[in-house]
């Protein structure tokens, strides 16, 4: 079991679904764990705030950032004939534009032999199924756009930035909350495993690419979706 004892880990999202595990993780193994989000009033849109936190928590070993704007079943949709540009602009504005501010910023601050952990996503490499939803909602483009930018960022970074600092992806599938039934029995059937992913399944695939384990992995994207992506 890797031991974070005595590293500095900034979570960037870390009040989300995913980034409250992620920071619990590491803080129980013995991390110093920074988290930002916006909940806590850190609005990664603003240039200046970023680079004003990262100075501020600067000689930090690893960022992990599963912030994003991410539509949800039950949330309004929009048709691609009838969805104002804007609409696409603001998953670019967060999801590519904030999180390269944030990445910048780490790495203008972080030593050497630190590692940045982005998240993309099974619909950052493939098209949402739209038949498994609900009628009615359509998994906005603006998502699949912008998490098939991270990795292209991400591997842009990892050449950039190394030997340094190493960037790599998590790209994962979909996990399991409270979805619909109906949405949750027709993922589970696209995929092998017959099931949605647990949120703490996601751990053991971050706690690798932060360790020293993962000291000659850069540039890369881990997947963690359950066999989806396989079909």
């Amino acid at each position: 079991m890797n031991s974070f004892s005595g590293k500095k880990i900034i979570i960037a999202g870390s009040e989300g679904f995913l980034g409250q595990i992620i920071a619990e993780s590491f803080d129980e193994k013995g991390a110093n764990v920074v988290k930002l989000d916006l909940k806590l009033g850190h609005d990664f849109t603003d240039e200046i705030a970023v680079k004003k936190l990262m100075t501020q928590h600067k000689d930090s070993d690893v960022l992990i950032t599963p912030f994003a704007v991410n539509p949800l079943p039950g949330e309004a949709s929009y048709d691609i004939f009838d969805m104002p540009l804007s609409v696409i602009d603001s998953y670019l504005k967060v999801n590519l534009l904030a999180l390269f501010s944030v990445c910048r910023e780490f790495a203008a601050n972080s030593p050497k032999n630190s590692s940045i952990i982005n998240f993309s996503s099974t619909y950052g490499v493939s098209s949402p199924k739209h038949f498994i939803y609900p009628e009615g909602f359509i998994k906005n483009i603006g998502y699949t756009i912008s998490k098939a930018g991270v990795i292209g960022m991400s591997k842009y970074l990892a050449t950039y930035l190394a030997p340094d600092i190493r960037v790599n992806t998590i790209v994962p599938g979909g996990v399991r909350a409270d979805f619909d039934p109906k949405f949750i029995r027709n993922y589970s059937q696209m995929t092998p495993m017959k099931r949605m992913m647990e949120k703490n399944e996601i751990l053991g695939a971050i706690h690798y690419l932060a360790s020293e384990s993962a000291s000659y992995t850069t540039g890369s994207e881990l997947t963690v979706d359950g066999g989806w992506g396989a079909c």
